[in-house]
């Protein structure tokens, strides 16, 4: 049976462009397609900024709940658009550059592999898109926080 179209743009953007169907570290690879939405955060206003975090953050639960029901399996590492809405949080605070951007994602990957309480409640409590985001969004909360501490120390 073939899929809709729009079935498909769904899967395409819950894949991160594709990225989540790399065969080693789908999560990681994923993680670097928030890259554009973080350069574009950056460059616009402080209020639109917000407005795109907070979209991404509600349409990336829409879109995970969506691919998990279209790939019908449990949290799909495919899915990452978890890991894009959770890197933009992590950078949402700090000035952009290669070094907060470098040590943002390495801060968020550590975040999100290792799930230290408070994120790995979410992952536990909550089902659906919002079982696939929300822990994402906790581990951008706190790489985000640690991100914020290096830079006002003058560290990044």
């Amino acid at each position: 049976m073939k899929a809709h179209l729009t079935d498909r743009l769904i899967l395409f953007a819950a894949t991160g462009f594709g990225l989540g169907k790399a065969p080693v570290a789908p999560g990681t690879f994923g993680t670097l397609a928030g890259i554009p939405l973080i350069w574009l955060m950056a460059v616009i206003p402080c209020i639109w900024s917000g407005f795109v975090l907070m979209g991404m953050m509600l349409v990336s639960i829409f879109l995970a709940d969506r691919a998990e029901a279209l790939l019908g399996v449990k949290d799909p590492g495919a899915i990452v658009i978890d890991e894009m809405a959770g890197y933009c949080v992590t950078m949402s605070l700090v000035p952009l550059g290669w070094a907060s951007l470098g040590a943002g994602f390495v801060l968020f990957r550590c975040f999100d592999i290792f799930k230290p309480w408070p994120v790995i409640y979410f992952e536990k409590h909550f089902t659906g898109g919002a079982g696939i985001v929300l822990d994402d969004l906790m581990a951008g909360m706190m790489a985000g926080s640690c991100l914020k501490l290096l830079n006002w120390a003058g560290l990044i």
